[in-house]
C-alpha cells in the first residue's frame, strides 16, 4: 500500500512540475463583514473543530497552540499554532490573510496548505463567520511555541506538488444552498457542508487523499489505527437504529442509542466541538442528514 501511494504521489509531483507554468496566483480574498463578533467567533471555533485539532491535549498543550499530531498513511501532520503569538502563531496576520487561508488554502507567503487542513470546507464559510472567527482568534493569549514540522516521507514532503493537487481536487466555489424554504434544513445544510465539515471524515477518499463524489457513505479512516468510519446517510442511520433525536443527543453527549459511547476521533469531536454547540444547531444537523436531498 505504501509503495502504491508513493508511486502515485511521485507521478503527481512530476506532472506538477510540468504544469507549474499553468498555475497562476489567485486573486486576494476580501471579507465584507467587519468588525467581527468575538463571542460568536469563539462558538464557531469550537463548532468547526479549530480547538480540537489545534490543541495538543494529550501533551498538556494550551488551546489552540498547535502541536497535535495526525498520523496518516502520508506521514504525520502537526497542527499549527493559532494563538496571537507574532512569531509562532497568527498574531502578525491580517484578516485578509486569514480569509485566504480558509478560502484558498494558502499561507500568507502564498504556499499551499496540505488538505489535512480542511479548507475545502471552510471556503464555504460566510464572510460574517470568517470575520467572527478572526475576531475570536485575535483575543487568544499568545503562546510562544512553534508547532513541530510535518514528518512526511518522499514525495509527500515536496510541497509544490500541492499546487496541482489543488487544481485537480479543490473546488473553490463558496457555499451553494439547496433550494429549500425550510429554515432548519437550510441551517443544517450550511453547518454540515462548512462549519462541521462532516464529509471530511465520513466520505471515502481517493488515492491522492481527495474526497470522492458520493458523500457520507463511510470510509476507512486516514488516521492510522482508527479503522472504519461509518456511513451517515439517512438510510444507513435508520438501518443502524438511529433517529434524528438520537443523533442530535449523541452529538451533544457522545452517547449512542445503544448506550455505548463514541470512540476514536469522534469522541474528540464531541468533547472539544459539538458538545459545545447549541441544541438548535445540533437538531438542524440531524434534521439535514435525515432529510438530505
Amino acid at each position: 500500500m505504501k509503495i502504491k501511494y508513493t508511486l502515485l504521489a511521485l507521478a503527481l509531483i512530476i506532472v506538477s512540475g510540468i504544469s507549474w507554468s499553468l498555475w497562476s496566483e489567485k486573486d486576494p480574498t476580501t471579507i465584507n463583514a467587519t468588525p467581527g463578533d468575538v463571542n460568536r467567533g469563539a462558538y464557531l471555533a469550537r463548532a468547526s473543530g479549530c480547538i480540537a485539532c489545534h490543541t495538543a491535549t494529550d501533551a498538556g498543550g494550551k488551546a489552540p497552540a498547535g502541536g497535535a499530531a495526525l498520523n496518516t498513511p502520508f506521514g504525520t501532520f502537526y497542527a499549527p499554532n493559532l494563538t496571537s503569538d507574532i512569531e509562532h502563531g497568527i498574531g502578525s496576520w491580517t484578516l485578509q490573510q486569514f480569509a485566504t487561508a480558509l478560502r484558498q488554502g494558502r499561507s500568507p507567503d502564498g504556499q499551499p496548505y496540505y488538505p489535512a487542513f480542511p479548507y475545502s470546507f471552510y471556503n464555504k464559510l460566510t464572510d460574517r463567520d470568517v470575520a467572527d472567527l478572526w475576531a475570536a482568534f485575535q483575543t487568544v493569549p499568545a503562546v510562544a511555541k512553534p508547532a513541530p514540522d510535518h514528518k512526511l516521507s518522499f514525495p509527500f514532503n515536496l510541497r509544490f506538488g500541492l499546487n496541482l493537487w489543488q487544481s485537480l481536487f479543490f473546488d473553490q466555489l463558496g457555499f451553494t444552498a439547496t433550494d429549500s424554504i425550510d429554515p432548519q434544513y437550510a441551517r443544517g445544510e450550511y453547518l454540515v457542508q462548512s462549519v462541521s465539515h462532516c464529509a471530511a471524515c465520513h466520505t471515502a477518499r481517493n488515492l491522492f487523499g481527495a474526497l470522492k463524489q458520493q458523500q457520507f457513505t463511510g470510509s476507512e479512516s486516514l488516521l492510522l489505527g482508527e479503522g472504519k468510519i461509518p456511513a451517515i446517510t439517512a438510510d444507513h442511520l435508520k438501518q443502524a437504529g438511529w433517529s434524528q433525536s438520537d443523533l442530535s443527543y449523541a452529538l451533544q453527549s457522545g452517547i449512542m442509542p445503544d448506550g455505548d459511547v463514541f470512540g476514536g476521533s469522534m469522541a474528540e469531536v464531541v468533547k472539544e466541538g459539538t458538545g459545545y454547540m447549541q441544541k438548535q444547531d445540533l437538531q438542524a444537523i440531524a434534521y439535514y442528514l435525515f432529510n438530505r436531498k
